[in-house]
């Protein structure tokens, strides 16, 4: 969530975990997405793996609060149960933990206990071909950005096309760390519109391509950024871009969508979708 001024914010919320904190993040920003107005200062605590760190953790919760004048919202992965309790006595908070809310009811359904091991995830994911999968895809991907190469594009998964800051780079890459899907992509440039083709790599893959558009007022704020005042900027050069890349890909069948609104992870699991790919991930 973009920063704002202090006294604009409703709550801190602090994502805790005896690992990275990615897990407790990607769940919690998923759930607080729900509540549009909520405007909320996001704090990551990682590697609390013993009470005195909980503690120490517990201080920083209760110092937010105090401050804000309102208890912080606590996303929780902690596996240690004595961990956790103290974290849970320490500070004043509402806590969300999801080991108590997820695994403890699959416990009981399953008939089993689980491992209740710490980084267990993580672990699983080194040592797996998932893994090995998904470094490959990472350095596909950047291998394959920009159209900076046509080499071993029979082995992309998908092929992205739109114009320059459309979002390829990000999906690609997001669709290879998420996925593990090697993802390749290609900006579409004038003299592609003036030659009316698709590059000449991508007519043979086109069962592949999947293409992204944006609005052009977007586009010029995104490109303003990275060449302030320029033609390439120019909302009248945007305009004429993102139409004449529209009009390529309805004329060449090529499924597409708008950026504009969507997040990466909307785009990436549309794109998922579309191509009827497999996750090779976990």
């Amino acid at each position: 969530m973009p920063d704002r001024p202090q006294t604009s914010y409703d709550r801190t919320v602090f994502f805790v975990s005896d690992g990275t904190g990615i897990t407790a993040e990607t769940l919690g920003h998923s759930v607080l997405t729900q509540f549009e107005h909520l405007r909320y200062r996001p704090q990551r605590i990682p590697f609390i793996d013993s009470a005195d760190k909980a503690r120490e953790a517990a201080a920083r919760i209760n110092e937010a609060g105090e401050r804000d004048g309102k208890r912080a919202i606590v996303f929780s992965t902690l596996v240690n149960p004595a961990v956790a309790a103290t974290l849970k006595t320490s500070a004043s908070a509402f806590f969300i933990e999801m080991f108590e809310t997820f695994v403890e009811p699959l416990e009981r359904e399953l008939g089993l206990k689980s491992t209740h091991t710490i980084g267990r995830s993580h672990n699983i994911a080194v040592n797996s071909e998932d893994y090995k999968n998904r470094i490959e895809a990472i350095n596909f991907a950047l291998a394959h950005d920009d159209g900076q190469s046509a080499k071993g594009l029979a082995t992309a998964d998908v092929i992205l096309v739109g114009v320059s800051r459309s979002g390829k780079t990000p999906t690609s890459l997001y669709l290879a760390m998420q996925y593990g899907v090697k993802a390749a992509n290609y900006p579409l440039i004038p003299e592609d519109f003036e030659r009316g083709q698709l590059p000449s790599a991508l007519p043979q893959h086109k069962s592949k391509i999947f293409g992204l558009s944006i609005a052009p007022e977007r586009l010029t704020e995104v490109r303003n950024e990275r060449r302030p005042n320029s033609r390439y900027a120019s909302l009248e050069n945007c305009r004429y871009e993102v139409d004449a890349a529209e009009r390529m890909m309805k004329r060449e069948s090529i499924r597409w969508l708008s950026s504009t609104t969507k997040s990466i992870e909307e785009i990436a699991a549309t794109i998922m979708q579309e191509i009827r790919l497999e996750r090779r991930s976990y």
